[in-house]
C-alpha cells in the first residue's frame, strides 16, 4: 500500500467534505431524527459507494486515456458546473 497516497487522499477528501451540503444534510437528519447510528451508517455507506464508483470510472478512464486528459476533463467539468450554477443564480427570480 502506498501510505503517502492514502494519507494525501484522506486529507484531500476530509478537507473537501468539511462544511459541504452533504455534511449539513447529515446534521439536519441527525438533529431531526435523533438516531446517530442510522444517519452515520447511511451516510458512510453512501460515501463509500460514491467513492467506489468514482474509482471504478477513474480506473477505466486511466486505461483508455492519459492521466493528463482525465485531470483536464475533471477540471473542465468543474468549470462547466460552476458556470451553470452562476448563470442559474444570476437570473432574476420571478
Amino acid at each position: 500500500m502506498n501510505w503517502r497516497l492514502m494519507l494525501l487522499t484522506f486529507g484531500t477528501v476530509f478537507l473537501a467534505e468539511l462544511g459541504d451540503k452533504t455534511q449539513l444534510a447529515m446534521l439536519a437528519f441527525a438533529a431531526a431524527n435523533r438516531s446517530f447510528w442510522s444517519v452515520f451508517v447511511g451516510s458512510a455507506l453512501a460515501l463509500v459507494l460514491a467513492s467506489v464508483l468514482a474509482m471504478l470510472v477513474g480506473t477505466v478512464l486511466a486505461r483508455c486515456l492519459p492521466a493528463r486528459w482525465v485531470s483536464l476533463g475533471a477540471g473542465v467539468l468543474f468549470i462547466v458546473i460552476g458556470a451553470v450554477l452562476v448563470a442559474r443564480n444570476l437570473r432574476p427570480v420571478c
